[in-house]
């Protein structure tokens, strides 16, 4: 009996509660992480890419994690973060600033780019076929990760992951439900335990009858 007692102080009482809010909060921010970095890439059809150098700070320091979306030629804008190819076609790329735009000797629309963190612009002018696209938004030091991980691993990571915390949630939900149930059927036991026994408590009419008689016909 005080066994079962103990157990289910220790499934309601603060630290169990405290532990269970704590679990609950870093699975959902896990969640969120995966969404972010992954899910949401993915069914938008834009790029990580991954902050290597410093030339963007403070806005994106090595390290930084960036979506990239891709963006039509007429939606580009002065002050526009960037990610572009170096060279067309080539798999090197820089995220710099968009500073001006011009037109070249050929009739084509050119960017001038620079970094936050640089002095001067960048030497040439980016032209439309090497944009990826603009920085959509970015994630403090997950760009490490992304750099070591492979598409491969990627799938991998997201199905493992999601599949254990769908076991895990659906563990803590029964867990739940499981301690609310017997809650109340201990509840309600005790409820029944408590109440009188009419049987026992409850007099024979006629027994009653006959002593009161009794005992009045002796007085007299």
């Amino acid at each position: 009996m005080n066994t079962k007692h103990s157990h289910r102080r220790e499934r309601t009482g603060p630290l169990w509660w405290v532990s269970s809010v704590v679990t609950w909060v870093l699975l959902f921010a896990l969640c969120a992480v995966i969404v972010v970095t992954i899910v949401i890439p993915i069914v938008t059809g834009s790029h990580r890419f991954t902050i290597l150098t410093g030339s963007m700070r403070p806005t994106y320091e090595p390290g930084t994690l960036i979506i990239v979306k891709p963006v039509d030629e007429g939606d580009l804008t002065v002050g526009m973060p960037i990610t572009y190819q170096l060279e067309s076609g080539q798999p090197t790329v820089v995220t710099h600033r968009i500073i001006s735009m011009s037109i070249n000797t050929k009739g084509e629309r050119t960017f001038i780019t620079q970094g936050d963190a640089n002095n001067t612009p960048d030497e040439k002018p980016v032209l439309p076929v090497q944009i990826r696209g603009k920085v959509w938004y970015s994630v403090p030091y997950l760009g490490h990760v992304n750099s070591w991980l492979t598409g491969d691993q990627r799938k991998v990571i997201l199905t493992v992951t999601v599949g254990t915390l769908g076991v895990y949630a659906l563990y803590m939900i029964a867990s739940g439900t499981r301690e609310s149930v017997r809650s109340r059927n201990k509840n309600r036991s005790e409820s029944q335990g408590s109440a009188p026994d009419d049987s026992a408590d409850t007099a024979n009419p006629e027994t009653t009858r006959s002593t009161k008689d009794g005992v009045h016909h002796g007085g007299q």
